[in-house]
């Protein structure tokens, strides 16, 4: 199996809109298919710096002499790209989200397919794992989490039950918070609530809305004006964020018009929306659920 079949593979990296000689950042590795596609594209002078916090992906590296691969969370853009001497680039892409290695890990956690330990984490080194946040957060944090990453109306019952079933013994696996939970998975519901539940833990496990608004707001400093942004979402928390940015360089509320009404903000869309094809869909199910957005910093 693949360590992950790449998304958009050629609609991302053409919303890059490359120039030989340029430098591009990939900032979600994992298996390296939208990095190699990036690299077709570059000259000897071109340069792809990619990021990868899954230590995992590391073996994954190309050996070529454009390429740079840094074992960091992406949040840290601007940090690491200044430490190797970058203090522009010509576009970023970024794929979110799971990758199809780690989802096809059954002792990562992160898929309902398995029984495994509770983990999640995407940096093995994090020292928060889906087991801490099971076993520890107080009710009123895990009914947060669960509205508001997972999007569930019985947040607020499933925090409760939690944590009733862990006064007895700790809720070590991913088959134990299933049967916790039993009575908010109804059969012909159960998968979509089991993803809402493991996508609300893993989104806390990894402060994945937190490092995408850092890795957001870091990109207008670090492009050149007329670089590009070529980004893959695929839940609706993440799209938000990334189209609310594009929009208004800001992720809540409206920017400020100047004396004569005009709003000036950072970014702008190239194109509209961007959805896999049935066809790709068909050959890699992962894909129906992504939404590749592309933009272009104002010059």
């Amino acid at each position: 199996m693949e360590y992950h079949n790449p998304v958009l593979l050629k609609e991302t990296v053409e919303g890059l809109d490359i120039q030989p000689d340029g430098v591009y950042v990939d900032v979600t590795f994992g298996g390296g298919g939208h990095s190699k596609e990036i690299l077709k594209h570059l000259s000897p002078q071109g340069k792809l710096i990619a990021f990868d916090q899954d230590k995992d992906a590391l073996n994954n590296a190309i050996d070529d002499p454009r390429f740079l691969l840094i074992n960091e969370n992406f949040r840290f853009l601007k940090r690491f790209l200044r430490f190797y001497g970058y203090s522009e680039v010509d576009g970023i892409l970024g794929d979110f989200g799971v990758s199809s290695h780690q989802f096809d890990e059954p002792e990562r956690g992160f898929s309902t397919r398995f029984e495994s330990k509770l983990d999640m984490r995407m940096n093995q080194d994090n020292p928060l794992s889906a087991y801490q946040v099971v076993n520890t957060y107080d009710e009123k944090d895990l009914r947060a989490i669960f509205s508001q990453y997972g999007e569930l109306r019985a947040a607020a019952g499933m925090a409760r039950l939690i944590v009733e079933a862990r006064e007895k013994e700790p809720i070590a696996s991913s088959e134990k918070l299933k049967e916790v939970l039993k009575r908010f998975l109804p059969k012909h519901r159960e998968n979509k609530v089991l993803a809402q539940i493991f996508q609300a833990l893993r989104i806390e496990v990894n402060q994945e809305l937190e490092a995408l608004k850092e890795f957001l707001m870091q990109t207008v400093e670090v492009l050149k004006p007329g670089g590009r942004l070529s980004l893959i979402s695929y839940h609706s928390l993440e799209d938000r964020l990334v189209k609310r940015f594009i929009r208004n360089g800001m992720f809540e509320g409206e920017p400020e018009k100047d004396v004569f009404g005009r709003v000036e903000v950072p970014l702008k869309p190239v194109g509209k929306l961007i959805i896999p094809a049935e066809a790709e869909i068909k050959l890699n199910n992962r894909a129906r659920s992504a939404k590749l957005r592309i933009a272009e910093k104002r010059s």
